[in-house]
């Protein structure tokens, strides 16, 4: 069990996955939680579903690729439970996946947009709020994808590469000033984006039995461990959820 209480908690792509995954495990160990998502319906629904189970949460529309959005989505959970410790950059697409020589800029371009200004969005909303008080701890979810090629993913590989440099570069920055930024790598997910993986039938991956993929919920369970002071030992760099060790020290195995 993991002690999470008078911690508030930002999610971005909050809606379904591992984002839902992630909020509910937060206010199940005592934390606020804010849903963040450009489906309002969704999360709508998941926060009252934590507040009948006991747990503080509510809900903001946001789009991550929309700075102005971020902002508001920061201030929103400020407004509504007067602080924010606890920042899930989560929010991240896959489609269209496709060849470079076949693939749509202006679509390739959108998942840049997300996938890497999204979690530059939320790092540079919530920073001086964190740095005002000296503390804080902020989970960008990665991939393998960060530091691998693969077929068809050169708009993911790109993005979650881009991404983990920020991670880096977040605690280069604020690392000394009392900020946690952690990277987290899942592994394959029993998600809508695995179900688009495999109908594409492009590369490898596409090809997993989905038998293999971790339930979201563990995602969730892990991303509540590095809100602890075991995050200190990722600081800056990618926590590996298919390390058998982590998946022990963060309770998912024995």
């Amino acid at each position: 069990m993991f002690d999470l209480s008078g911690q508030v908690a930002l999610v971005t792509g909050a809606s379904r996955g591992i984002g839902a995954a992630a909020a509910r495990s937060l206010a199940k160990y005592g934390a606020k939680v804010v849903l963040a998502a450009r489906s309002s319906a969704d999360i709508e629904q998941i926060a009252d579903d934590i507040r009948k189970n006991g747990g503080d949460a509510a809900a903001v529309t946001c789009d991550v690729a929309d700075y102005g959005d971020m902002e508001k989505a920061v201030q929103f959970a400020l407004d509504t439970f007067g602080d924010i410790s606890i920042l899930v950059n989560n929010a991240g697409v896959i489609e269209p996946i496709s060849r470079i020589e076949t693939s749509d800029p202006e679509a390739w371009g959108q998942v840049i947009d997300i996938n890497v200004k999204g979690v530059y969005h939320g790092i540079r909303a919530v920073a001086p709020h964190m740095l005002e008080k000296s503390a804080g701890t902020i989970v960008n979810i990665s991939s393998g994808a960060a530091v691998g090629a693969l077929e068809g993913w050169s708009q993911y590989c790109s993005s979650k590469a881009a991404a983990l440099s920020l991670t880096r570069c977040a605690d280069k920055e604020f690392g000394d000033k009392g900020l946690r930024v952690v990277g987290l790598s899942p592994g394959t997910v029993a998600t809508q984006m695995q179900v688009d993986i495999k109908a594409s039938g492009i590369n490898p991956v596409s090809q997993l039995d989905p038998a293999v993929h971790i339930p979201s919920e563990w995602v969730g369970e892990a991303i509540c461990w590095l809100c602890t002071d075991a995050g200190d030992a990722y600081r800056g760099v990618d926590c590996s959820l298919r390390d058998e060790d982590v998946r022990k020290a963060a309770g998912l195995i024995q």
